[in-house]
């Protein structure tokens, strides 16, 4: 029997939403400064984990329903709360 590969979800942002994804995360000082430095650094870690045998499945990040996520759970707009908004 096929062994079930496992999913992993990566939170994916759209270039055109960069700027205003920058102005509403708390922890700008951790993250690149254009998009397409960030996209490629995406695209590393997805080819990385393909590699690794995961399904990676993109999760396009809707910035007001991660804004809203995080303030309904009292938390920082940060990457742990990123994460875990793309795996619910």
């Amino acid at each position: 029997m096929p062994q079930k590969m496992m999913s992993v979800k990566m939170a994916f942002n759209k270039k055109e939403d960069w700027e205003n994804f920058l102005g509403i995360i708390d922890d700008r000082q951790n993250m690149y400064d254009t998009w397409d430095e960030w996209h490629e650094a995406y695209l590393k870690l997805k080819n990385q984990l393909i590699s690794e045998g995961f399904e990676v499945i993109d999760v396009e990040v809707d910035l007001n329903k991660l804004a809203k996520y995080c303030r309904s759970k009292g938390i920082k707009i940060d990457g742990k709360a990123r994460s875990q908004f793309v795996q619910e």
